[in-house]
């Protein structure tokens, strides 16, 4: 087991006041919030910060309204993220492009306007494009198209470089880094795979998809492509999204695609996006890969000429209701169950948005404090409500 460097470091023989395994964006940001709030804290990760699930995404910081809590996470947690722009590195590669969700004809506009509607009363910035102003926005996109709504606030980063930022704000708190893999965690003792044991009143998981850890709760895990073209400077400016997304995103059983493109800093562009459902296998589909880059032509033809330089995989973690587990562990799984666990997982496609976010309502529940938002639609309690 390896301490990594700190200003402010314990004995081996430490207890903590939280543990927190996995140092994606989630735990990051968690270990950042509890370090500040003045508690000893420690994060447990095997591998380099922000190389697992954090790495296999997009990066895209968006308001999504599928439902009023994933609205209230979601501009709650952008907002954090636009609260520390002025100390990011030039590695996290903040930028606020905004969003533009795509209308492909006039029964699409309709949505549009209903989503103006439902932004505005939550008080997210946003503007009705016709098919002209489209078309002046993004040139490249294809003749036809009915219109859109811009999202300015919406932004793009690096999200392991904003796990290297989160972790060390952490670390100016005290936290520490322990390169190592937890093989248990319960009744406040992490055990490592050395065969040393830490110990601490309260233990978060924040393993994106790993649930080797995890209590017996439906996390489902998701799987998606991306690819990356060779550089194309000034082809793309806004991320794009179609206004179907969410329903593609949405379907619990079928495989689905949908357009969604992201610039890059360098001109390259991020084509997704995809879902496949009882695929646990890391290695890229051709068929799905070719449906995806397909739709993406549909919207933006010129794509069509652009190479890949890259293709990859990931997998999302999903719950049932499409929303995040955030909390105690315990009341989900009954009464007389190990009260030493807390939860950060299951964000699926928006742990990156919503990493800021749900750190500080995990750490407004650990230490009694009032949150910005309503926590209880988060809690994993209420997959107990749900089976009873």
């Amino acid at each position: 087991m390896f301490f990594a460097g700190s200003a402010k470091s314990y004995p081996r023989d430490s207890s903590f006041d939280v543990l927190i395994v996995g140092a994606g964006i989630m735990g990051t940001a968690a270990a950042r919030e509890l370090a500040e709030a003045g508690m000893r804290v420690g994060v447990i990760e095997s591998n380099s910060v922000g190389s697992g699930i954090t790495a296999a995404g997009m990066g895209h910081l968006v308001v999504m309204d599928d439902s009023p809590a994933q609205l209230a996470l979601t501009v709650f947690s952008r907002s954090l993220w636009q609260r520390d722009v002025r100390s990011f590195p030039a590695s996290v590669e903040f930028a606020g492009r905004g969003t533009i969700w795509v209308a492909a004809d006039e029964e699409e506009m309709a949505g549009i306007s209903a989503r103006k509607r439902t932004f505005a009363a939550a008080g997210v910035a946003s503007q009705v494009l016709n098919a002209r102003a489209l078309a002046e926005s993004e040139p490249n996109l294809r003749p036809g198209l009915a219109g859109g709504l811009l999202v300015p606030g919406d932004a793009v980063v690096n999200p392991p470089a904003g796990a290297e930022f989160y972790l060390q704000k952490a670390r100016d708190g005290g936290a520490i880094l322990i390169h190592s893999r937890a093989v248990s965690a319960s009744q406040g003792e992490v055990r490592l795979d050395s065969g040393e044991t830490l110990r601490a009143p309260r233990i978060v998981l924040a393993t994106g998809v790993d649930c080797s850890l995890m209590p017996a709760l439906p996390i489902q895990k998701r799987k998606g492509h991306l690819a990356i073209t060779e550089p194309a400077p000034g082809f793309l400016h806004h991320q794009l999204v179609e206004l179907g997304y969410l329903k593609s995103a949405h379907q619990l059983h079928e495989d689905s695609v949908a357009f969604n493109v992201q610039p890059r800093g360098g001109g390259q562009i991020v084509i997704g996006s995809s879902r496949q459902y009882g695929n646990d296998d890391p290695r890229v589909d051709q068929e799905v890969l070719d449906n995806m880059r397909s739709r993406a032509n549909a919207y933006m033809p010129e794509l069509a000429g652009l190479e890949t330089a890259r293709v990859w995989t990931g997998f999302r973690a999903a719950t049932p209701d499409h929303l995040p587990l955030i909390g105690p562990a315990a009341p989900a799984l009954g009464p007389d169950c190990d009260t030493s666990l807390w939860l950060a997982a299951g964000f699926e496609g928006l742990g990156t948005t919503s990493a800021p976010g749900a750190a500080a309502l995990l750490a407004d529940a650990m230490l009694g404090r009032e949150s910005q938002i309503d926590r209880n639609p988060y809690l994993p309690a209420r997959l107990l409500k749900e089976k009873a």
